[in-house]
């Protein structure tokens, strides 16, 4: 399953990547993050592990980052593993003018493991976009009234 979504940001392109890949913010802008921890190689560097840890309701989901790409400010690629599915994300900053950035994230979930998340997977894929979108929404509110 593969998806985009992308969110135009009132803010110069700098400062819109210096916010998105700060993670002491992350917290302001993904509901639910709880923490990230570095567990291998160099951070942000191509081939590092984090563990990240995230609240959805009353559970907590822990997901193994892997950096496959990081480029930034143009692309960050990483690979996002879970007990229950594995996804690579790509999200791309695009300069439109000296005031405005594209944020685009495109996303591709390549295994699901067992036979609810392969449900899930058929029956809402939207459910999974829609929560792409909204996190990158919250960006878009969180970059515009921290660089105001």
């Amino acid at each position: 399953m593969k998806y985009s979504c992308n969110v135009e940001i009132e803010a110069p392109l700098k400062q819109v990547v210096a916010l998105w890949k700060n993670e002491k913010h992350f917290a302001q802008w993904q509901d639910g993050f709880k923490s990230m921890e570095h567990l291998q190689g160099i951070p942000n560097t191509v081939g590092a592990k984090s563990r990240i840890k995230l609240n959805q309701g009353k559970r907590e989901i822990v997901l193994i980052e892997t950096i496959l790409e990081n480029n930034l400010p143009v692309e960050k690629s990483a690979l996002y593993e879970h007990l229950h599915m594995s996804n690579t994300q790509t999200s791309r900053f695009e300069y439109i003018d000296d005031t405005h950035t594209r944020y685009i994230s495109e996303v591709e979930y390549v295994k699901f493991n067992g036979f609810v998340p392969k449900l899930m997977s058929k029956l809402f894929p939207k459910l999974f976009k829609k929560q792409s979108q909204k996190w990158m929404n919250q960006f878009k509110v969180f970059a515009e009234t921290s660089i105001k």
